[in-house]
C-alpha cells in the first residue's frame, strides 16, 4: 500500500521518481518483519483510506445511474501483481479488488462488514466457528457456479501461502463444506476478527484448482467474480478491466471499462484531468488542492483515511528507556505545526495510535499533546534532566519526512535535547528502524480490516514479530490487554479494553503519534458514484459517468 499516500503527502511533489519513498502498510511491515527482512523494493506499496458520507452520488440526477463509458484513473504507480495471496501493493490491490471478491465485505464507514458473497454468516455459541451461506446466483467470469468447494480452496490457498498474507488466516482450523452453499469456518480459539479477517482482500473467492490453469497462469489473467473482469495490461503503462455482463448485482456495473493510466508526474495528472483525458486523479499533492478546488468541471475530495504518522524511539536504548523522556519528547511536539506544514492544513492531530476511522477508536484518549511546559517538567525528571543528543534517522530524498526532522528539531532544541539528521536511503532506513539499530525516526501506518487488532498486536506485542512497532517496547500488562481484546466478543467489554489500551500507551509514549491523514482524490464532475472505503479500495461497480 503505497502508492497513493506517497505523492499526497509530498508538498511539491517534486522528488525523483528513484528517491521516492515507497510508503509501506502495517501489513507489509509485519511481512516483512515477520520474514525477518530489513530491505524492501523500491516498487510502491500502499496505505488505505475511508469514505466521505458526503462524497458521491450514485445516480444521476434523473435518478438511474447512466450505463455505457470507458472511465480513466491516473495515478503515479502502476500496479505489481494480480495474486492476491502474495501482493501487498495499494496500487494492485485496488485493482484486483474489482476482480476478486470476498464472503463478506467491510462497510462503507469501516466499522464492521457486511454480507457479501456469502448472504448469512452466523458464529457458533463458543464462539470457534462461523457458518456461512452462500449466495446461489454468483458464477465466475467463465460461466462456471461459485461453490463452497471454490470457497475452501480459495481459503485453503491463501492459508498455506508462504511470505505473503498467510497471517491474516494464522487463528483458522480448518474449513469445511457440509453442502454445496455451506461453509463452517473452525477457529483453533476464540478469534473476534475472524469475519474482519474474511473480509481482507487475501481471502477473495476464486475458481477450485485455479479453474485448472497453473496458479502463474491463472493469475497473469484470473477470473473470479467481481463486476470486471480482465482485459489488458501494458506494464509500465495501462491496465483495462472490462465489464463483467453476469455480475450477480443486477444492473450493475454500470461502466464499460476501467482503465488505470500510469502517469507519474503529479502536474501532468492534473493536466489530462483539466482536459478530460482522464476522469479520477489519485493522490494529487495536498499543495495542489486549492487550485484544483477552483478548476471549472473539476471535484476534490477527502477521503477519511486510517493513516497515522508517528515518531518512533527506540525503547531499548538509553535515554529512551526513560519513561520521562519519552513523555517528554511526545509533549514537545507541535503537531498543530505539523499539520499545517505538510499537510497544507488537510489533517487533524493525532490524539492515539489508533484512527478514528477503526473501530473501538476512543475519541476521549487524551494523548500526549503540545505543552512545552510539561515537557520540560518530564525531562527534568528524567535520567537527563540537562538534555542529551540524539540522531534522527531520515529518509533521504523524501520530502515529508525532512519536513518532520526539521519541525522536531527546532521543538527539541528548545527543549535542550541536540537533535542531528543522518540521511540514509529509505531501504537502508527500513532496514535499521527493523533491525532497532536507530535513536529516533518517522514512520506511519494504515489499515486493511475493520477490526484494530491488526494494528494493535502489532504495535504493542513484541512477540508478534514487529517489535512493537519498531520501538522494542514491552510491557507485559499492555500485552495481556492485547489477547484479552483479541478473544472479547461482547462489545462493549471490548471497547473498554481498546480504550486502556489506547491511555496506557499515550501515557508510555513509546512512540508519539502526530496526525490523521486524509487520501485526497480529484475527479471530473461526470463521475458519479466514487467513494474511497477505509482500507483504499472502492466499489467499481457504483461507479457511472
Amino acid at each position: 500500500m503505497s502508492d497513493q499516500s506517497h505523492d499526497a503527502l509530498n508538498p511539491a511533489s517534486q522528488i525523483p521518481d528513484g528517491l521516492r519513498v515507497p510508503a509501506i502498510s502495517r501489513r507489509r511491515l509485519l511481512q516483512l518483519s515477520a520474514l525477518g527482512v530489513g530491505a524492501f523494493s523500491a516498487a510502491p506499496l500502499l496505505a488505505a483510506c475511508g469514505a466521505d458520507s458526503t462524497s458521491t452520488q450514485a445516480a444521476s440526477p434523473g435518478g438511474a445511474a447512466k450505463k455505457g463509458g470507458d472511465l480513466i484513473i491516473v495515478r503515479d504507480h502502476d500496479a505489481v501483481n494480480m495474486d492476491k495471496t502474495t501482493v501487498f501493493s495499494n496500487g494492485s490491490i485496488w485493482t484486483y479488488n474489482q476482480i476478486y471478491e470476498p464472503l463478506v465485505a467491510m462497510t462503507d464507514d469501516g466499522q464492521g462488514v457486511k454480507p457479501w458473497l456469502a448472504e448469512s454468516y452466523e458464529m457458533s455459541p463458543d464462539n470457534l466457528s462461523c457458518t456461512l451461506k452462500l449466495r446461489k446466483d454468483v458464477k465466475f467470469h467463465n460461466g462456471q457456479p461459485m461453490t463452497s468447494a471454490d470457497v475452501k480452496f480459495s481459503i485453503d490457498e491463501s492459508s498455506k501461502t508462504k511470505g505473503g498474507w498467510e497471517f491474516i488466516n494464522s487463528a483458522i482450523k480448518e474449513i469445511t463444506t457440509p453442502d454445496d452453499y455451506t461453509v463452517v469456518v473452525t477457529t483453533k480459539y476464540p478469534w473476534a476478527p475472524l469475519l474482519a479477517d474474511l473480509s481482507c482482500p487475501n481471502n477473495g473467492i476464486i475458481p477450485k484448482d485455479y479453474a485448472g490453469k497453473s496458479k502463474d497462469e491463472f493469475y497473469a489473467a484470473p477470473i473470479a467474480t467481481g463486476p470486471f473482469m480482465w482485459g489488458t495490461w501494458q506494464k509500465g503503462n495501462s491496465l483495462t478491466l472490462k465489464k463483467n455482463p453476469s455480475y450477480w448485482q443486477a444492473g450493475k456495473p454500470y461502466l464499460d471499462s476501467v482503465t488505470w493510466k500510469v502517469v507519474a508526474d503529479s502536474n501532468a495528472r492534473a493536466i489530462q484531468l483539466q482536459g478530460g483525458q482522464a476522469h479520477i486523479n489519485e493522490a494529487p499533492p495536498f499543495s495542489s488542492l486549492s487550485q484544483l478546488k477552483s478548476t471549472p468541471n473539476l471535484k476534490v475530495e477527502l477521503f477519511p483515511s486510517t493513516r497515522t504518522d508517528y515518531i518512533m524511539v527506540n525503547n531499548t536504548k538509553k535515554p529512551f528507556d526513560d519513561v520521562h523522556v519519552r513523555r517528554a519528547i511526545s509533549y514537545a511536539i507541535d503537531r498543530e505545526a505539523l499539520v499545517k506544514s505538510v499537510l497544507f492544513g488537510n489533517g487533524t492531530v493525532a490524539n492515539s495510535f489508533m484512527m478514528p476511522s477503526t473501530p473501538y477508536y476512543d475519541k476521549n484518549s487524551p494523548g500526549l499533546q503540545y505543552d512545552m511546559a510539561k515537557a520540560k517538567e518530564e525531562l527534568a525528571q528524567s535520567s537527563v534532566p540537562q538534555g542529551f543528543t540524539t540522531t534522527w534517522l531520515a529518509m533521504s530524498g523524501d520530502a515529508v519526512d525532512a519536513s518532520i526532522a526539521q519541525i522536531v528539531q527546532a521543538s527539541l532544541k528548545e527543549l535542550g535535547i541536540t537533535m542531528n539528521i543522518q540521511n540514509v536511503d529509505p531501504s537502508a532506513q527500513h532496514d535499521m528502524t527493523g533491525k532497532l539499530q536507530y535513536e529516533i525516526a518517522h514512520s506511519y501506518w494504515t489499515m486493511d480490516l475493520a477490526d484494530p487488532d491488526e494494528l494493535v498486536q502489532y504495535a504493542l506485542d513484541p512477540t508478534t514479530g514487529g517489535h512493537s512497532f519498531n520501538t522494542g517496547f514491552d510491557d507485559k500488562e499492555i500485552i495481556e490487554l492485547v489477547h484479552k481484546a483479541q478473544k472479547e466478543f461482547d462489545k462493549t467489554k471490548r471497547q473498554a479494553l481498546y480504550s486502556e489500551l489506547q491511555t496506557k500507551a499515550a501515557e508510555s509514549a513509546f512512540m508519539s503519534f502526530l496526525f490523521y491523514t486524509p487520501f485526497p482524490y480529484a475527479t471530473t464532475s461526470d463521475v458519479k458514484g466514487f467513494k474511497v472505503l477505509p482500507t483504499g479500495s472502492y466499489h467499481m461497480e457504483d461507479v457511472s459517468l
